[in-house]
């Protein structure tokens, strides 16, 4: 037997989250009150340059505090996940890609939230042309920092803690496996 839903309310709502509360029935059969969360789809960017360095932003997050190292990411807003990621590259890192590959999907948190996110690798990177824009997008979301760093120094940057972001951790793996350095 799978779970099963009886019932469903809405008890918080806002335009990046609905928290859910359902009466359903367990997998034993079981009655069970399960309360979730249900976010709208984001994009993660494993952005590469020319000389395989990942962009990495250092950002100050409301929830965890100052200085956590991650991809570039955000919410789809709406858009499509590609040109949700092209967007969320600009904003953030400042930059456009040439190329694009849409490297996996992954659920977040699936046992308290439905939260699909898409992983893109960019690749022909190139500044854009509104850099005030930029630094005005960059404050705004918290970013004080944006810097290249080798793929294999990543890689150790996950390893010893210093990249604790989960999200950014599973777009780096699967970035990784696309590109044939873990298997």
């Amino acid at each position: 037997m799978t779970w099963q839903t009886v019932s469903s309310r809405v008890v918080y709502e806002n335009p990046w989250i609905v928290v859910r509360e359902d009466d359903a029935v367990a997998p034993d059969g079981s009655p069970a009150l399960y309360g979730w969360v249900e976010l709208r789809p984001s994009v993660f960017v494993v952005a590469l340059t020319d000389d395989d360095e990942v962009v990495l932003v250092t950002t100050d997050r409301y929830t965890t505090g100052p200085a956590s190292v991650e991809v570039p990411a955000g919410g789809t807003d709406g858009q499509e996940p590609l040109v949700a990621a092209q967007r969320e590259l600009a904003e953030e890192a400042g930059l456009l890609a040439r190329e694009w590959v849409h490297v996996g999907t992954t659920e977040a948190l699936n046992g308290i939230a439905r939260a699909p996110e898409h992983v893109f690798v960019a690749r022909g990177l190139s500044p854009v042309g509104d850099a005030d824009a930029t630094a005005q997008e960059q404050a705004h979301e918290g970013i004080s920092e944006v810097r290249t760093v080798p793929f294999a120094e990543v890689l150790a940057m996950v390893r010893d803690g210093r990249v604790r972001d989960g999200e950014t951790v599973t777009a780096l793996a699967l970035a990784a496996l696309h590109l044939g350095r873990l298997t």
